[in-house]
């Protein structure tokens, strides 16, 4: 796996079309989120291929928002969007396990991200990208746990 790209899954005992309409409820992102506290949707859109949504992330002394666009929403299946752009591909894979389902959570920071990181960042750019990488590779853990406490509660 290369270290612009990283996935974990869990299984989580719910349908996967139970679990689709969670996690492709871009307004509940802050109940799981260990960065991203709130998400809405552009007037009149929901979860469809094409639709556009916002999100605030707050870290330790910084506070940004971002404009995604849905590039995936297969009920059951999957949940895929961009954001701003074309910088981070962030996805949510739905798998039937026995009586459960698989969610898998990806992460891909593409080569437009790296450019505007430079273009953002200049000699700072590849520690900016480290700080995203291991973001990544915290909070998708964290995600998904909480995720499925949500899923199996609710």
């Amino acid at each position: 796996m290369s270290e612009l790209t990283y996935q974990e899954s869990i299984v989580v005992a719910c349908s996967p079309e139970k679990l689709y309409d969670l996690v492709s409820d871009v307004t509940r992102t802050g109940e799981w989120s260990p960065v991203c506290k709130e998400c809405w949707w552009d007037e009149g859109a929901g979860p469809y291929a094409g639709a556009w949504f916002n999100g605030r992330n707050e870290e330790p002394g910084r506070t940004w928002e971002t404009r995604s666009k849905v590039l995936v929403a297969e009920r059951g299946k999957e949940f895929t969007w961009v954001v701003n752009g074309n910088l981070v591909r962030w996805s949510y894979t739905l798998e039937p396990v026995d009586d459960a389902t698989r969610l898998t959570e990806s992460w891909e920071f593409l080569p437009a991200g790296l450019e505007f990181f430079d273009e953002k960042f200049g000699d700072d750019a590849p520690n900016q990208v480290q700080h995203r990488i291991r973001s990544a590779r915290t909070g998708i853990p964290a995600t998904l746990a909480a995720i499925k406490g949500i899923a199996e509660r609710e």
